[in-house]
């Protein structure tokens, strides 16, 4: 795949809006649009891969992904964060991140602004 095919390289380059959670000189952390629970959010490298051990500075990417993990802990009052890296929906390297409570059902719609008061709710809770 071209990288100016690319739905995540897009949302990077600021062509295709996205509700952002964090974002640093590497990595960028935002909302699923087709969240599994409210605070789904995926974290990205800014640069291109195809998948997520393909990351030079894996190590560095994982500490953006825990951080963001803790902030979700905290945010949504769960210690059950659920981590998945599969990488078949986009092929650009991503990491799942859902806040879950057990057996809250799966799948989630976000009502008129809440993604934002959502996003904003993780920011606040990122150390």
């Amino acid at each position: 795949m071209e990288m100016n095919d690319c739905l995540f390289c897009k949302i990077v380059a600021g062509e295709i809006p996205a509700e952002k959670v964090y974002g640093d000189d590497s990595v960028l952390s935002f909302l699923d649009i087709k969240p599994e629970a409210r605070g789904h959010v995926l974290v990205i490298p800014k640069k291109h891969y195809r998948w997520v051990w393909d990351i030079p500075e894996l190590g560095k990417f994982y500490e953006v992904v825990k951080k963001i993990a803790l902030a979700q802990r905290r945010a949504f009052e769960t210690d059950w964060i659920i981590s998945r890296v599969v990488g078949e929906d986009v092929p650009h390297a991503h990491v799942w991140l859902i806040p879950a409570h057990e057996g809250a059902p799966r799948g989630y719609k976000y009502a008129d602004g809440e993604a934002k008061s959502t996003a904003e709710k993780i920011k606040k809770e990122i150390k």
